[in-house]
Parts: C-alpha cells; structure tokens; sequence
C-alpha cells in the first residue's frame, strides 16, 4: 500500500468516524434535574426542580437559538412563580444562558440529546415525531426522577 493509498484510507475512516454520531440520531431523554445547581432550599423548603426538569426536556430536544432563549425564559419565570425569588431566577437564568451553550462539551448544553456537532438546528418533522416518542417512553418508564414536583 502506497503512502497515498494509505492516506486515502486514513481520510474514509475519519469521515466515517465522525459521521456516526451524528447520524446515531436522538438518545434517550435524561434529566439531573438542576444541573450543577441545587434542586432546592433545605432551609426554607422552596423547591424548584421541576423546573429544572421542564427546562431539561427543552435542552435535550434542542433545536434553534430563539428556542434556546424560550427555554431559558421559561425556566426564569417557572422559578419566580415557585419561589417568587427574583434574585434566584436571575442567577439561574444568568447561568443557563452562560454555561448552557451548544458550543460546550458537556452533557447539559443545548441539544444534548444530540451528538456535539449539531449545534443550532431546528428540528425536522421526523426528529420532532422521534423526539416525541422518546419522550413518551421515557414518561410511561416510571423511572425515578431527580426532583417529583
């Protein structure tokens, strides 16, 4: 084999490599609940985990930036509704949109039922149906959740 052949073969297993985990499709949803940040106050009993968990189905999905701006709203607004902590749903807010990124390796970015290289892309038709149906299955799999309210 020729250091050209051999380049060539080199060149299609990367391709091929890289292309499998972005066609491996959407994983199976998860939640931590509150990522990196407390679940709830121990002290005063506040508790804003499901919101957490709303905001989680939305960063699995993933899908365009303005949905990521959606998502992030929201889960302020969940949490001045649970609390009526302005401050915490400030710091919370400041903190998703700061370290929620798709451009971050982690496992709580934006699209993270995805693999890393989709980014900002809105979802098709089809992978709205698929992530649908994970989301049911995930649902009806009584699995325990991080947070139950």
């Amino acid at each position: 084999m020729t250091k050209y052949s051999r380049m060539i073969a080199l060149f299609f297993v990367c391709v091929s490599l890289l292309s499998c985990e972005s066609s491996a499709g959407l994983k199976p949803f998860s939640s931590d609940g509150c990522s990196l940040f407390p679940d709830s106050d121990q002290l005063t009993q506040m508790d804003w985990c499901s919101c957490c968990f709303e905001h989680d189905k939305a960063y699995w999905r993933g899908g365009t930036e303005a949905e990521r701006i959606i998502a992030d709203q929201q889960l302020k607004q969940c949490v001045i509704d649970k609390t009526n902590n302005l401050t915490l749903a400030d710091v919370m807010y400041e903190g998703v949109r700061f370290g929620g990124s798709p451009y971050f390796y982690t496992w709580y970015r934006w699209g993270y039922g995805w693999g890393y290289d989709r980014k900002y892309q809105a979802l098709t038709l089809t992978e709205q149906k698929q992530a649908d149906h994970l989301f049911d299955a995930y649902s009806s799999s009584k699995v325990e959740l991080s947070c139950t309210n």
